[in-house]
C-alpha cells in the first residue's frame, strides 16, 4: 500500500490485519442499536444561554471554522465530551 495513512488510520489498518476485529452477529440490530445511541446523543431539546467574552466567542468560532463546524455545534460537541470525559487536553 502506497497511501500516506494518518495516525489514526494506520492504527486501524494495524488492528485490522492483526485480526483483532471481531464480526457483528446480527448487523442491522447492531445499526438500529447505534442509529439510536446517536440520535439520543445528538438531539438537542434544551437551550442554554451563558455570557463570554468577546475574545472567547471569537476564538470559539475561529476553531469551529477550522474543525469544519458551526460554532454552536462547536461548543456543544466540547461539553459532550467533557461530560463523558473524552475532552482531552491538548499538550502545549
Amino acid at each position: 500500500m502506497n497511501a500516506k495513512l494518518a495516525k489514526e488510520e494506520k492504527a486501524l489498518l494495524d488492528s485490522f490485519e492483526k485480526d483483532e476485529w471481531i464480526p457483528v452477529k446480527n448487523l442491522a440490530k447492531r445499526k438500529k442499536e447505534l442509529s439510536e445511541y446517536a440520535r439520543n446523543t445528538l438531539r438537542k431539546d434544551k437551550r442554554l444561554n451563558i455570557r463570554i467574552s468577546e475574545r472567547d466567542l471569537i476564538e470559539l468560532q475561529r476553531k469551529a471554522v477550522q474543525e469544519g463546524l458551526p460554532y454552536q455545534t462547536y461548543v456543544s460537541s466540547i461539553i459532550h465530551k467533557f461530560i463523558n470525559g473524552a475532552l482531552i487536553e491538548a499538550n502545549k
